[in-house]
């Protein structure tokens, strides 16, 4: 228990109770729809690994009851209150979802002998939970299929808890959409130890749960942490329109790329008159740029899928879910749904491309947007996930990269250089501290964030200047409706007062790895070469891959490590041969010697490969956030 943190800022009790006045709070229908259909709930709530290890426990959110304390955004309170509903729940009668066991939803679509599983979670002790829970209620159906919506963690990550690789082989069924594999694993691996080192951030997966710290994410209450693995699709969906029969079960199909994830999927069930939206359409504002880092997302594709899943599907359609939150039914009234998350998408891309177009940057924008009443009062696009604010600035950033075309941010200084320059001008650290805290007692606590981060860079060690952002960072977090800010703002003032916390969980299992492509592969290692420390070697290495049949020449040269399948008659200095599934021992460390067992052997000198890893960096999941490295 954090014994740091401070109770709510007077001016921020008066901003959260302007905001419970301001929205439609007497509106009940989502707490009606979020436990339509229970069916049983697991109690207690609470997974474990193999190990004892707790890697889900939906049951620490239990405190999330009644009304909203001062230190929690009254919306996003309301948010974390259905969003921590868990059990098995039916959507309509062969359909079901189990909700509240991971920070993802799970679909169950019974067939003629089976069930179809949708979107195995992230864990697989937390999908293993699932599926035990759906066959406590639902009898012990075999799983005859599995659909991966989109190419994101959440949604494949526990697929040995409902299946198997040998299963699998065997025949059954794993669908996703075009282009899943590429993006599943290189999200996970190119820039993955930076993005996990964000997510502890935007998930606050240190926080201690309670109403100064954790109560959710907006999108689900945060992430599980059990074990990653993936199974390869064996079905791809190449087009709009494609139709599928696994166990009886009809399925239409609607590719979706580029928008929530870079490979995703719509798809509708006739003979349910039932549409699963994947990520595109849930019961929050999502991300354009998510805060832990990502490709940005297409906000004017986003809305087009929409209109065109409306069109192909919503004559017929009764009801519509997606791969977090809660069902909606009713034709009109999942016709009005689609249609105002279709304008939501639509309206942040083109009013921010009009403002750019008038010359304003980023940050001006999202300062002078105005969302329309009709989005601004319903509950399903407010900004618990993703926000006005930071979306429109990835809107900003898609269209226009990080210059805002003022020369003064051409060549700008580092954050420590920056911040021991503006300290120096205000007059030393003391004098800004000073100057802080009347700032922080009339509650501007944003320029109090924005001067004492500069204090904090020019002079880590200044005692007072961390503790006052530490608690300005706290007031922050109290007032956020995003989860994602919330979470971000609390784990800032963690790390200011007790240190870096690192990477929680990490996203490059081994069945990630193993995923990736040869070049993927070679790429992730061509990534990781420190330039400098190898600007002078000259290294050549043929690859060759016994299992696969490949072959590769690498060449370290000029501090870049390049590969090519064309092999010149030039003797190379080392030669590899090794399985392919050997391929993670090249940069886990291990001794060489554990290599022959791994069947690979070094011809040549061997003293080459050696001086090739030796040029590799490793990635660091430690690495400071709101203090100087």
């Amino acid at each position: 228990m954090d014994t740091n943190v401070k109770p709510a800022h007077p001016q921020l009790r008066a901003q959260q109770e302007e905001l419970a006045a301001s929205l439609p709070f007497g509106d009940t229908q989502d707490f009606e729809d979020a436990t339509r259909g229970l069916v049983g709930r697991l109690e207690p709530c609470v997974v474990r690994a193999a190990d004892g290890r707790v890697v889900w426990d939906n049951d620490s959110y239990a405190f999330v009851t009644g009304d909203a304390p001062d230190t929690v955004n009254p919306s996003l309170w309301r948010q974390s209150r259905l969003v921590a509903e868990q059990g098995l729940f039916e959507v309509v009668p062969g359909i079901y979802q189990v909700r509240g066991l991971d920070l993802s939803t799970m679909t169950l679509v019974e067939g003629d002998t089976g069930v179809l599983v949708i979107d195995p979670l992230i864990s697989t002790e937390t999908a293993a939970a699932a599926l035990a829970l759906y066959r406590q209620h639902r009898g012990d159906r075999a799983v005859v299929g599995v659909i991966y919506t989109h190419s994101h963690l959440d949604h494949f990550g526990g697929v040995k808890g409902v299946t198997t690789q040998e299963a699998v082989d065997a025949g059954l069924p794993v669908i996703a959409p075009e282009g899943f594999m590429e993006h599943a694993v290189s999200e996970n691996v190119y820039a993955g130890t930076a993005m996990s080192r964000r997510a502890g951030y935007m998930y606050g997966a240190v926080l201690d749960r309670g109403a100064q710290g954790q109560v959710g994410t907006g999108l689900g209450q945060t992430t599980s942490t059990g074990t990653v693995t993936l199974i390869a699709p064996t079905l791809d969906i190449t087009e709009t329109g494609q139709e599928l029969v696994v166990d009886g079960i009809r399925m239409v199909f609607q590719l979706a790329p580029g928008t929530e994830a870079p490979s995703e999927m719509h798809f509708y069930f006739p003979d349910h008159k039932a549409l699963c939206m994947a990520e595109n359409a849930t019961h929050n504002l999502h991300n354009i740029l998510t805060i832990r880092g990502a490709v940005v997302r297409d906000a004017h594709a986003w809305s087009s899928y929409l209109t065109e899943a409306i069109d192909l599907f919503g004559a017929d359609v009764e009801v519509a879910f997606a791969s977090h939150h809660w069902p909606t039914w009713g034709r009109e009234r999942v016709l009005d749904y689609l249609s105002l998350q279709r304008d939501l998408y639509a309206y942040l891309h083109d009013q921010t491309v009009r403002m750019i177009n008038q010359g304003y940057v980023g940050s001006e924008i999202a300062e002078r947007i105005v969302m329309p009443p009709a989005l601004e009062n319903a509950w399903h696009t407010r900004g618990y996930y993703g926000s006005v604010s930071h979306n429109v600035k990835a809107i900003y950033q898609r269209y226009m990269g990080w210059y805002t075309a003022n020369p003064s941010q051409l060549w700008q200084h580092t954050p420590v250089e920056g911040g021991r320059r503006y300290v120096e001008f205000m007059g030393g650290a003391d004098a800004v501290v000073a100057k802080a805290r009347t700032s922080y007692d009339d509650g501007d606590l944003r320029w109090v964030a924005e001067v004492l981060n500069h204090v904090v860079f020019a002079e880590p060690d200044h005692v007072a200047a961390k503790e006052l952002l530490a608690d300005t960072y706290e007031q922050l977090g109290y007032g956020a409706e995003n989860g994602t800010w919330r979470n971000a703002y609390l784990s800032g003032a963690r790390e200011l007062r007790h240190g870096s916390f690192g990477t929680p969980a990490a996203t490059g299992s081994l069945d990630i790895l193993l995923a990736l492509t040869t070049p993927q592969f070679l790429d992730a290692l061509a990534i990781r070469v420190d330039g400098p420390r190898a600007w002078d070697l000259v290294v050549t290495v043929d690859l060759h891959l016994t299992d696969s049949g490949e072959s590769y020449r690498l060449l370290l040269r000029n501090g870049v490590l390049s590969y090519s399948t064309s092999i010149p008659a030039a003797a190379p200095d080392a030669v590899v041969r090794m399985p392919r599934t050997a391929l993670p021992l090249l940069v886990s460390g291990a001794d060489p010697a554990a290599w022959a067992a791994a069947g690979l052997a070094v011809e040549g000198d061997a003293s080459a490969i050696t001086t090739l890893l030796g040029a590799l960096d490793a990635p660091d999941p430690d690495f400071a956030i709101v203090t100087p490295e």
